[in-house]
């Protein structure tokens, strides 16, 4: 495409700055409102990818979790539980269901709860999602990446690579920073910033593997996986938050859907309480003091085959091995303080995490505009009339199980069906 010349800039009526999830979802939802109403609006879609939609095609690997079979405010954090409330409740799962079965794309629930195409393909998804967006009018523009937004007496001028456009309304749908390689580097947010909103005091990457010193003795487990308890604790001791779930050992420390679940409320608490800790429980469920009792109550027996009731036998040669702890040697021919240091590796290692794996590696973003600055009816700022916001760009991050989708699915839809109608019912519609 060409660069930006003196040509007078074109005109559209809906730009969306991002064809990701939420981009083509509000795209999608804002060309149907103007069919369903009978009435023309120009929708087009601006991004800067060669091939649109890395995050969907990488998602559930490479099947693409859709959705949860339940989504509610508490599988978020971010902004307030009431604000991500409102959107979400504007188009939940079952809607995400019915709109996919609508498309020929039905969804299967595993036992995690996770749905997933029946394909197990997300190029299903994709394909799906691109040809919905081209029936609804849709004009999809890449590689075209915007490099700008500005307010304009009636509108925005969106500067993008191959020229100049004037457009009524902006649906920001840019992603935050994770998965940079996608297209998403956070100039979504120096847009809201540049345009007139707050951006939170941290960004973050979410859902991210965790790193361990190196030559940890959690490292020499690489490949390992079991299911396991991560707790976070205050530096007082009190317990903030825990996820139980597959946990992965590696050769840089953690990962597993525990680890990044846990991964963005560790880094989050550490701003505000330098002495937050996590810690690890192979025995979920089991705590330190029942662990400890079960190795004296099993007199004659080695403490390594009291320790096969809980874990495989290579990870407890290696949590023997780390309390220095002979596996044969039954808890009375231990010291005390062996025996109870034991225990505590056990149900509650101390992670001395030294960072993350960083954007490069994270699934998504923590941070990025409030949603206290959103009108949560329609997803249309506050501060910029005209201007609305989707998907990762919001301060609004979910757990591992496709909630993050969800969150897509449901602001787009919000914001691109909001900003059709607002169109529609201005005289100039």
């Amino acid at each position: 495409m060409t660069g930006a010349g003196a040509e007078a800039p074109r005109r559209t009526d809906v730009a969306i700055v991002g064809a990701g999830a939420a981009g083509l979802f509000a795209g999608i939802w804002a060309g149907r409102a103007a069919q369903e109403s009978g009435a023309a609006l120009r929708v087009e879609a601006f991004d800067g990818a060669r091939r649109l939609g890395a995050k969907i095609l990488v998602a559930g690997g490479g099947r693409c979790n859709v959705t949860h079979w339940r989504v509610d405010d508490a599988d978020y954090a971010g902004s307030t539980p009431p604000a991500i409330r409102k959107v979400l409740r504007r188009f939940g799962v079952d809607e995400t269901v019915r709109f996919f079965a609508d498309l020929g794309v039905e969804l299967k629930q595993e036992d995690t709860g996770k749905l997933f195409p029946v394909s197990d393909d997300a190029h299903t998804v994709l394909h799906a999602l691109l040809d919905a967006a081209r029936a609804a009018g849709v004009r999809l523009t890449h590689p075209d990446r915007v490099e700008g937004i500005e307010r304009t007496s009636d509108g925005f001028l969106v500067r993008a690579a191959s020229g100049h456009v004037l457009a009524r309304r902006v649906i920001l749908c840019t992603g935050g920073k994770a998965l940079p390689k996608s297209g998403s580097d956070g100039a979504g947010l120096e847009f809201a910033r540049t345009l007139g909103h707050s951006i939170t005091d941290h960004l973050i990457p979410a859902l991210v593997p965790l790193r361990l010193p190196e030559r940890h003795w959690i490292t020499e487990l690489s490949g390992l996986t079991v299911p396991a308890e991560l707790v976070l604790r205050s530096g007082t001791g009190k317990k903030l938050v825990s996820f139980t779930d597959s946990t992965l050992c590696t050769h840089f420390g953690l990962s597993g859907p525990s680890v990044l679940n846990i991964s963005r409320h560790w880094t989050m608490a550490r701003f505000e309480d330098p002495g937050a800790r996590l810690e690890l429980s192979w025995t979920p469920g089991t705590e330190v003091e029942a662990v400890d009792r079960a190795l004296v109550d099993a007199k004659g027996r080695g403490v390594g085959s009291v320790l096969r009731t809980w874990l495989p036998e290579r990870l407890m040669r290696a949590v023997c091995a780390a309390a220095d702890a002979d596996p044969a040697a039954t808890a009375q021919q231990l010291p005390r303080e062996r025996r109870r240091a034991l225990a505590q590796l056990v149900a509650g290692t101390p992670l001395p995490v030294t960072g993350d794996r960083g954007y490069t590696f994270a699934e998504a973003m923590a941070g990025g505009v409030p949603l206290a600055e959103i009108r949560l009816e329609t997803m249309e700022s506050r501060l910029v009339p005209g201007l609305y916001l989707a998907g990762e760009v919001c301060d609004v991050d979910g757990r591992i199980g496709g909630f993050n989708f969800q969150w897509a699915w449901a602001s787009g839809h919000v914001a691109g069906s909001s900003a059709a109608r607002a169109l529609l019912a201005s005289p100039a519609g």
